[in-house]
């Protein structure tokens, strides 16, 4: 169960944790009770996906959602607060399973050599993730932007990995009341529309 407890992240200001915070009550004072019930529902979320720490992963979704607040100048506009949290949910639980994925094994355990070329490629790597996570924070933006439906849609057609994808792909199509193709078509509008708004975004257009 969710501690009651209010988060804040260090690297985020006292002050924009309180515009934060105003930002979730949407126009009125919860006394942090929206922050909290977020949350709740946040570490739900992670729970159902059987993470092994949803109420950190909770933490680091409000978390992330902070400071893209306070990058924006405390405006996150065409997305409610709720719906954007579980946008950046989603971004979180998949970096969660490619974290879960790669190899654990600890410098400790490395011989000098092998740790000193672990080293070396992190310092490269740290470049290329810094880039990463603006392109990140770009799809993010860009994703709210899109029509309710829409969003929904290009997440759900690319959730799973092959045959999980593949027969995801047709319980979509059929929900949607749509041919497997004529889904494909759709999703790869959408996803060209997306591709467009990053590049602007990013100023790589």
């Amino acid at each position: 169960m969710a501690k009651e407890r209010l988060s804040r992240d260090p690297s985020t200001s006292p002050g924009a944790f309180r515009q934060f915070l105003h930002w979730l009550d949407d126009g009125t004072d919860s006394r942090g009770e929206k922050y909290l019930e977020m949350r709740r529902r946040l570490v739900a979320y992670f729970d159902r996906k059987n993470c092994v720490a949803p109420d950190d992963l909770a933490d680091e979704t409000l978390n992330r959602v902070a400071r893209r607040l306070e990058e924006e100048a405390g405006a996150i506009t065409g997305t409610a607060p709720a719906q954007y949290c579980y946008i950046t949910a989603k971004f979180v639980f998949l970096e969660y399973l490619r974290e879960g994925a790669r190899s654990q094994t600890s410098l400790s355990e490395m011989s000098p050599g092998e740790a000193d070329a672990v080293l070396g490629a992190a310092s490269v790597a740290y470049v290329e993730v810094q880039s990463k996570e603006r392109l990140s924070a770009c799809l993010e933006d860009c994703l709210a932007r899109l029509a309710p439906a829409d969003r929904d849609l290009i997440l759900d057609y690319y959730q799973g990995e092959q045959r999980s994808k593949i027969e995801g792909r047709r319980v979509l199509a059929t929900r949607l009341h749509l041919s497997v193709n004529a889904l494909s078509i759709k999703a790869c509008r959408i996803r060209n529309k997306l591709e467009m708004c990053v590049r602007e975004r990013s100023g790589q257009a």
